[in-house]
C-alpha cells in the first residue's frame, strides 16, 4: 500500500491530515517533537481505519535526524513515499523591532529550513523508486499578505510558497508534484489562545461568514494527492473561506 509522510502529524491540523490520508488508504509515518502520548493516539486511529502507522521523534531542522526518518519510514513501508505533507510550524508573537535573532532563527529552521530538509529527503527516495509522487506544503494567508506582529512566521510561509514553486519546476521531471495548501482562520487549540472569542473575531471579516476547521484543510490536501490533481504542480491553494482575497474596503456593506 502506498506510503505518506506527515511532519508534525500530531498538531491539531496534523492529526487530521493523518487519519485523512489513512481514511484515503495510505500507511502513515508521522513525525513529532515531544508528544509521545499524542502519537500514540493518533497511531491507534489509523490502526482503527484499517491502515498502518508509525510515529517519530522528528525535529523537523535537523539535516541528520530528517533523512534518517525518511530512510527508516521507507524500509518499514517496504516502499518509497507516494506523499509527503510538510505540516510542522512555529510561530513567534513579537514586533519586528523586538523580534530575537534567536526566536527568527528557531521559527525558520522548523517552518522553511524543515520544508526543504523534509522535501529533499523524500524527493531523493521517490527519485531513487522512479514513482513519482505528490509534495503538499503547509502555507499560510501570510503568504500573500503581511502578519503584523509576525515577521518570522510571515517570512517563513512566503519562502515556503516560492520553495513550492522552485521545487516543482524542478522535481516535474521525476513525476513529482509540489504544490501548498494555505490556510485562512482555523480553529485549533493553538489558535484560541490567540483572541477570547477567536471563531467570532474571524468570521467578521470571513465572507464565508465562520472560521475554518482542521476538516477544511484535509480536503484540499487529499485533492493535491490525488489523481485528480495529476496535472497540477506549482500551484498555491487558499483554504480562507474568501478571507484573504478580500479587499481593505472603508465603506459600509
Amino acid at each position: 500500500m502506498a506510503l505518506a509522510v506527515v511532519t508534525a502529524g500530531t498538531s491539531a491540523i496534523g492529526r487530521h491530515l493523518v487519519t485523512a490520508l489513512a481514511g484515503a488508504g495510505y500507511d502513515v509515518a508521522l513525525t513529532h517533537v515531544g508528544s509521545e502520548a499524542v502519537a500514540a493516539e493518533v497511531v491507534a486511529q489509523v490502526q482503527a481505519l484499517g491502515r498502518r502507522a508509525m510515529a517519530a521523534e522528528v525535529d523537523a531542522g535537523d539535516e541528520v535526524a530528517v533523512p534518517a526518518f525518511h530512510a527508516r519510514a521507507a524500509d518499514w513501508a517496504g516502499e518509497a513515499p507516494a506523499v509527503l505533507v510538510n505540516n510542522a510550524g512555529i510561530q513567534t508573537w513579537a514586533a519586528l523591532l523586538d523580534l530575537r535573532a534567536e526566536q527568527w532563527d528557531a521559527v525558520m529552521r522548523t517552518n522553511l529550513r524543515g520544508t526543504f530538509l523534509n522535501t529533499q529527503a523524500a524527493a531523493r527516495l521517490m527519485v531513487a523508486a522512479g514513482t513519482g509522487g505528490a509534495i503538499v506544503n503547509l502555507g499560510s494567508g501570510c503568504n500573500k499578505l503581511a502578519f503584523p506582529n509576525l515577521v518570522d512566521y510571515t517570512a517563513s510561509k512566503g519562502g515556503i510558497e516560492q520553495f513550492t514553486k522552485s521545487a516543482a519546476s524542478e522535481l516535474g521531471q521525476h513525476g513529482i508534484r509540489v504544490n501548498c495548501v494555505a490556510p485562512g482562520a482555523i480553529a485549533t487549540e493553538r489558535t484560541a489562545a490567540e483572541a477570547g472569542d477567536y471563531a467570532g473575531t474571524w468570521s467578521k471579516v470571513t465572507p464565508l461568514g465562520r472560521v475554518g476547521t482542521p476538516d477544511d484543510i484535509a480536503g484540499p490536501v487529499l485533492f493535491f494527492c490525488s489523481d485528480a490533481a495529476r496535472f497540477v504542480s506549482g500551484q498555491t491553494l487558499w483554504v480562507d473561506g474568501g478571507l484573504f482575497s478580500r479587499a481593505v474596503w472603508p465603506y459600509e456593506g
